[in-house]
């Protein structure tokens, strides 16, 4: 039973407590916290280093009149228990909440965000609305963790600037992103730290906002003291905050990279091969046998096993962009140019937020960069963190060839081809898991489609993760004396025509399978070669639309993703 936290249903209530009292409040959230996350996972570093700054933000404003904005969201546990859903960090209802805002939740959470660096452009639309309709109350952006370094930030702030009237923009500094900062502004921001704010080469000054600072970002009375200075003021403001990331955890202050997201207490960990590890020691020889081979990520290297030993290994060959994505696959490009070999890992996700980069910088001008995709599939997790529908994106890209092997064998091949390739930018969609089985690609035809199995009637096409899926398939219509053809699509941001065109002698059906969106996916294109003709294609993906925390039996079933479903539904075609 805790003294506080167990009272507090709004910030009405949270209001009601002596400041004196504050720290213990503090503690039992702490507490609950950690209980919380060592049980279901999440963003550990980042909530426990925040949890005085968000109590003494609704201390001292008046959410939902005054409106937070929390970039990327995911440091945003406190403010959900002090809005109503206590329920996030009791037992029974761990997994009723998202871990990032979600406005659908609570009239507290402003928009659905995930992503980073996108809070200040938010906020500043939120107050250029309140003064043109003639609103009232504060606008609080808050930012941190590394936010800094995307682009989008930049062009807030720029935009923050010209503001005339209330902004307030909290820079939550734990001086460290998911893995340690990167950029030059970072050196601009720990000469402010050492000097207390006093120093007179300051970033945000220089983009011709007020700037205040304070040291101990931990202390609720300073903070409260803070907040209450700047509150109502009639135009935008910083406020650099010192914070101590992973606060109340001995183990997660020691390992501030490992500590940004943890797995639940006492989950048995896998013994299958990580993609992503298998992908790192391949990529650690090629660096080693070819000085120009160079690895590029952004800002989330350990999410893709490029760990703190592997980075001190591929030295100068390794670059950390900062969570600047579009950065990296300009970045990319201009390396290809220049004569380097690059390789972008990122995940599908992350990849969106690209594009523009893609088609332009990287497509049109041919440069011959490799991106690596991580989590290109279907997702189970929040919809601010879904690959779904990266693949869509990537296949109407001109210029480029995408890549989905379905087995690890496979995969070493074609990024083994692709590094040192020069003919254009190829992308490669990582397998979601470390299967293995026999090489189909081959450098003598990239771009050839590979039949696995060759029977009639019916043929089945199963896209990256999904080849596992068809040959399910045919096993099940094996059970019913029908000899399905199963066919390895590995190159599909364009069809294998005299394939196609092969199909049309003994088969009556095409059935496609794709990990991903089936509004201009693999299947789309197939079912466009047909078009003129009586061969019937059944597509099998995702409807076009945001998946949120669905899990993988419901998603299955959502979308008739099992394989005795398919092969009922084939066989009904088949029957017509």
């Amino acid at each position: 039973m805790s003294k506080y936290l167990d009272s507090i249903d709004s910030p009405a209530d949270l209001k009601r407590i002596p400041q004196s009292e504050l720290p213990e409040l503090a503690k039992e959230i702490r507490s609950a916290l950690i209980r919380r996350l060592e049980a279901v996972g999440g963003h550990f570093g980042s909530n426990l280093g925040a949890v005085e700054l968000e109590i003494a933000l609704h201390y001292v404003f008046d959410s939902p009149r005054d409106k937070f904005v929390f970039d990327v969201s995911h440091q945003s546990y406190t403010h959900k228990v002090l809005t109503g859903r206590r329920g996030m960090v009791e037992p029974e209802t761990y997994l009723d909440y998202s871990g990032f805002s979600a406005p659908e939740e609570s009239v507290h959470d402003q928009f659905k965000v995930g992503h980073t660096s996108t809070s200040l452009s938010l906020a500043c639309g939120l107050a250029k609305a309140r003064d043109l309709t003639g609103g009232k109350g504060n606008v609080v952006a808050v930012i941190g963790d590394g936010s800094m370094s995307g682009g989008e930030a930049f062009e807030g702030l720029n935009n923050a600037a010209m503001l005339d009237s209330n902004m307030i923009i909290l820079f939550n500094d734990n001086d460290m992103s998911i893995a340690p900062n990167q950029g030059g502004m970072y050196r601009n921001f720990a000469e402010l730290r050492a000097t207390k704010g006093t120093a007179s080469n300051n970033f945000f000054t220089a983009m011709g906002l007020e700037y205040r600072f304070l040291e101990s970002g931990n202390d609720l009375d300073a903070l409260i003291q803070e907040l209450r200075a700047v509150k109502d003021i009639d135009h935008p403001i910083v406020v650099h905050i010192c914070t101590q990331k992973g606060l109340g955890s001995d183990w997660a202050q020691e390992h501030r990279e490992e500590g940004h997201w943890v797995d639940p207490k006492g989950a048995e960990p896998s013994d299958e091969e990580s993609p992503t590890k298998l992908n790192a020691d391949f990529l650690l020889k090629k660096i080693q046998a070819d000085p120009s081979v160079v690895v590029i990520n952004a800002g989330t290297p350990g999410g893709l096993s490029l760990t703190p030993a592997w980075r001190a290994k591929a030295g100068k060959q390794f670059v950390d962009v900062g969570i600047a994505e579009e950065h990296a696959v300009a970045f990319t490009s201009g390396l290809a140019r220049g004569g380097a070999k690059p390789v972008y890992l990122v995940s599908g996700s992350f990849a969106q937020r690209t594009y523009d980069q893609l088609m332009q910088d990287l497509a049109l001008n041919r440069s011959a960069g490799v991106i690596l995709v991580r989590g290109a599939s279907i997702g189970t997790g929040d919809a601010t963190h879904n690959g779904t529908y990266i693949s869509s994106l990537e296949n109407i890209v001109p210029n480029v060839r995408v890549f989905s092997p379905s087995s690890m064998e496979d995969e070493y091949a074609i990024l083994d081809w692709a590094i040192d390739q020069q003919e254009g930018p190829v992308i490669i969609n990582v397998p979601e898991s470390a299967t293995h089985g026999p090489q189909r690609f081959s450098t003598e035809d990239v771009e050839r489609n590979r039949v696995v199995r060759m029977g009639r009637d019916v043929a089945l096409m199963g896209y990256g993760n999904f080849q596992a899926l068809a040959q399910e398939v045919a096993a099940e219509l094996e059970k019913c004396d029908i000899d399905a053809t199963v066919i390895d699509p590995v190159f599909a941001n364009d069809i294998d025509a005299e394939l196609l065109q092969a199909l049309k002698g003994d088969h009556r059906l095409v059935v496609t399978l794709e990990d991903g969106m089936l509004a201009g996916g693999f299947g789309s294109a197939v079912t466009a070669f047909y078009s003129a003709d009586d061969m019937r294609v059944l597509n099998y993906g995702a409807r076009r639309e945001y998946l949120d925390r669905v899990d993988g039996e419901a998603m299955r079933k959502r979308y008739h993703l099992n394989p005795e479903t398919i092969a009922q539904e084939i066989r009904e075609v088949l029957e017509r």
